[in-house]
């Protein structure tokens, strides 16, 4: 697992997610920790290392 800091979406908070790095690609919605709003999340990995990651408002 790995420790990923972005920015909501939403509230523009950072907040962190832990990133199962094991996996080399992983979709999966979350809420905002802050706000609660649902943020789409997109990881890639590669050697146990995130290369990729991103964080969407869904209702774009």
């Amino acid at each position: 697992m790995e420790e990923q800091f972005f920015q909501c979406p939403y509230c523009w908070e950072q907040i962190s997610m832990l990133i199962d790095v094991s996996q080399t690609y992983q979709s999966y919605i979350e809420d905002c920790e802050i706000c609660c709003n649902p943020i789409q999340i997109t990881a890639h990995t590669e050697q146990q290392e995130i290369t990729g990651f991103q964080a969407e408002n869904i209702e774009q």
